[in-house]
């Protein structure tokens, strides 16, 4: 039997998680999200190990800040990213991100040195002080070893940033991040810099593969939260092939299945590879990240499934 589509009442409406409920009857995609909230209750009530997916673009918005409370609450077991997240993760630490346009003269911007991220302008001050930073965590890192994987990189990193940072917080909890395009950014062309100079330096992704399949295979569930697509949401979904799938899927995307992308690919889709068991809960959101997950967040926090800070 179908639920009945309840009309929203918003003056009914006093907190974030009486709009999920009111959400979950409204049909469309806000029913998505408030199954999104019940789902990741589920993960939490069940003692799932929960793998957190990003892309980059979402740190260089101020989503930076939701992701980094999750982190600091402990309410993740592990991070899968891009290597633009680290990149936007450290310049914020040390140089503020401005409120842009979609509608602009990019060539202007170039000339300027600002560079564009949708409505987001980024200065070229921002990767002078990246560039500062990383050569000389490189170097203090040679100067004890000579290979590193992505996950030992991104700890030292969140070693070396402020309380803003949600490096610094999982490197503080404890929670891995893993990070297997790490080359792909402006950390990577760090990477290359700092290489010619100190040439048996390296930088290992297979090296954190190990460790990543032992959450898998050790959890007695496992749960993922996938916000956008690309690399960090396949490696997340990829690994839990490793134990038949996972046992809760929630995505959160505006990307397009039509394409068969990767990125645009439901969770149903999933569960033909073997990611997702084929009996697993799982949900798609189809709505920008910025807008759907801090009212996802905000509902389980007031429910207490994310612990209060």
């Amino acid at each position: 039997m179908s639920n009945e589509i309840k009309d929203l009442e918003i003056g009914k409406i006093g907190s974030p998680q009486e709009m999920a409920s009111a959400l979950n009857a409204a049909g469309f995609q806000a029913s998505h999200l408030g199954e999104s909230v019940h789902l990741i209750e589920q993960m939490r009530k069940e003692k799932c190990t929960i793998f957190f997916a990003f892309t980059a673009n979402l740190v260089a918005s101020g989503l930076r800040g939701v992701i980094r409370d999750l982190c600091k609450s402990g309410f993740v077991d592990a991070i899968v990213t891009t290597a633009g997240a680290i990149d936007h993760d450290i310049i914020k630490t040390e140089v503020p991100y401005l409120q842009g346009s979609f509608n602009v003269d990019d060539g202007e911007l170039h000339r300027k040195g600002i560079n564009r991220v949708g409505n987001i302008f980024i200065p070229n001050k921002g990767f002078e002080f990246l560039e500062k930073k990383m050569q000389g965590i490189f170097s203090e890192i040679y100067s004890k070893k000579k290979t590193i994987t992505p996950r030992e990189l991104a700890k030292v990193i969140g070693e070396n940033l402020d309380e803003s940072s949600f490096l610094y917080w999982c490197a503080k909890n404890e929670i891995p991040v893993f990070c297997p395009g790490v080359t792909d950014g402006a950390i990577g062309l760090q990477m290359h810099f700092f290489r010619e100079e100190n040439k048996e330096f390296i930088v290992d992704p297979v090296g954190d593969m190990k460790e990543l399949a032992d959450l898998v295979l050790n959890a007695e569930k496992t749960g993922a939260i996938v916000l956008g697509g690309g690399i960090s949401k396949h490696h997340v979904i990829g690994a839990n092939i490793l134990r038949e799938g996972l046992d809760y899927a929630v995505y959160v995307s505006t990307a397009p299945e039509f394409d068969g992308s990767l990125s645009g690919a439901q969770t149903h889709e999933a569960k033909s590879w073997g990611k997702l068991k084929e009996k697993g809960s799982s949900v798609t959101v189809n709505a920008d990240a910025t807008i759907a997950f801090p009212l996802i967040t905000a509902a389980l926090k007031e429910k207490g499934i994310i612990p209060a800070e």
